[in-house]
C-alpha cells in the first residue's frame, strides 16, 4: 500500500467571480480551508512543489479577471477561472521536486498561484536563481519579468542612441523607473511623468531623470511635453495610452520609436479612450511597436550580463512598496489602478 502523503494547510487568494471594470478587493476571496501534501505526487512525472515567498503585483493581471469572451487578452496567459487561485509571477523555493532541473532548496522565479505553496506540474518555464548576493525580492521586478520588459522595451524595440531624449509614462512604477535609469546610462536626456509629489521627488532625486512632471497638475499635456521637450521625443516608452500617448505622438520627432509596454489607462474601461492623433504615425515615420517580455526570454542570460554590474556598482536603485500576507494581497493588486504603490509593488507570502 502506497505511503499516505502529510497534508497541510495552503493559504490561497481566489478570484470570487469573473470581474467587470477595475478590480475591488471584494472580488477576491482568501480560502484557508485548501490542503496540499509538501511531496510531489507519483503521478508526476517532472513536477516541482514550491514554497512561494514573493509575488508580484502587476497591472496585465486585470487583463486575466473578465469573462474570455470579453477580453481583448489573449495572447501568452491563460484568464483566471472563479473559484481558483490567481496567479502571477513569484519567487519561490524548490521543497521537492522531480524535475531533472531543479532540486530540493533551489531558488526559482516565474509563474505560480497566489498561495502558499504551488504544485507546478510542467516547471520550464520557471527560472533558477543563481545570484543570491541580490535581494531575492528583486526576482519579482528588477531582475525578473519588470527588469526585463523594461530591458527589451528600451534596448530591442527602441534601440537608443547617446544624446537622445526620452519620456517615459507611469515612470515611477516597476518597469519606468528602470527605463529611465536604462536611458540615463545610455547616455540620453530622461523625463518622466507621474501621479503625486513623492514620485517626482523620486524620479528626480533618487532615479536621476534630468526632470519629471505630475500629469494630474497639467491642464494640457501637449503643452507639458513642449515644456520638456522644446525640440521633440525620440523615444517614449508608453506605459498609459489614452490622452498621455495622444500628446506624445503630437510630440515625436521624425522617425522617433514608440515602444508600447502597457496602456494601464485602457484596462479597465468597458469603452477605450479614443486615440485622436494616429495619423502623426505616418506624418513622422514614426515606428510604434508592441511587445510581450516572454517572446524575448531567451534573451534573459545577456540581461542579466548587463544589469548585475550595474546593480554590484550601485549604478541602478530599485524601490519596492512592500505588502505583508497573502491576507493583504487583493489590497496590494487592487492599489495599482489608483496609483497608490510607489515602487514595485511586492507581497510577501514568507521570507523563509
Amino acid at each position: 500500500m502506497a505511503e499516505k502523503l502529510e497534508m497541510v494547510k495552503n493559504k490561497q487568494v481566489l478570484l470570487k467571480d469573473y470581474v467587470s471594470g477595475s478590480p475591488k478587493e471584494s472580488d477576491f476571496i482568501i480560502a484557508t480551508d485548501k490542503e496540499i501534501s509538501l511531496e510531489v505526487p507519483e503521478s508526476s512525472d517532472n513536477g516541482v512543489l514550491l514554497k512561494n515567498l514573493y509575488l508580484s503585483c502587476d497591472p496585465y493581471m486585470s487583463l486575466l479577471m473578465p469573462k474570455p469572451a470579453n477580453s481583448t487578452f489573449e495572447d501568452g496567459f491563460s484568464h483566471y477561472t472563479p473559484g481558483s487561485p490567481i496567479n502571477g509571477y513569484a519567487v519561490s523555493k524548490v521543497l521537492d521536486s522531480k524535475h531533472p532541473k531543479f532540486k530540493k532548496g533551489d531558488l526559482v522565479w516565474g509563474i505560480t498561484g497566489w498561495e502558499e505553496y504551488s504544485l507546478i506540474a510542467e516547471p520550464d518555464s520557471l527560472f533558477k536563481i543563481e545570484h543570491t548576493d541580490i535581494p531575492l525580492s528583486y526576482y519579482t521586478g528588477l531582475l525578473g519579468m519588470p527588469g526585463m520588459t523594461a530591458y527589451v522595451g528600451f534596448y530591442e524595440v527602441c534601440k537608443p542612441k547617446k544624446g537622445e531624449k526620452v519620456f517615459i509614462s507611469a515612470a515611477a512604477g516597476a518597469v519606468g523607473q528602470l527605463v529611465g535609469q536604462f536611458a540615463k546610462l545610455a547616455g540620453c536626456y530622461v523625463v518622466g511623468s507621474a501621479g503625486s509629489k513623492q514620485k517626482i521627488d523620486l524620479l528626480k532625486n533618487k532615479f536621476g531623470f534630468d526632470d519629471a512632471f505630475n500629469y494630474k497638475e497639467e491642464q494640457d499635456l501637449d503643452a507639458a511635453l513642449k515644456r520638456y521637450f522644446p525640440e521633440g521625443i525620440d523615444i517614449y516608452f508608453e506605459n498609459v495610452g489614452g490622452k498621455t500617448l495622444d500628446a506624445a505622438l503630437l510630440n515625436m520627432k521624425s522617425h522617433g520609436r514608440i515602444a508600447v509596454c502597457g496602456m494601464i489607462s485602457h484596462y479597465n474601461l468597458d469603452k477605450p479612450e479614443r486615440v485622436h492623433n494616429l495619423a502623426h504615425v505616418l506624418y513622422k515615420r514614426i515606428r510604434m511597436e508592441g511587445f510581450a517580455v516572454y517572446e524575448y526570454y531567451h534573451l534573459y542570460p545577456k540581461f542579466l550580463d548587463l544589469v548585475l554590474p550595474y546593480i554590484r556598482e550601485n549604478k541602478i536603485t530599485y524601490v519596492e512598496d512592500i505588502a505583508e500576507g497573502l491576507e493583504n494581497g487583493p489590497a496590494a493588486l487592487v492599489g495599482l489602478f489608483s496609483g497608490r504603490n510607489v515602487g514595485k509593488q511586492v507581497l510577501v507570502v514568507a521570507r523563509e
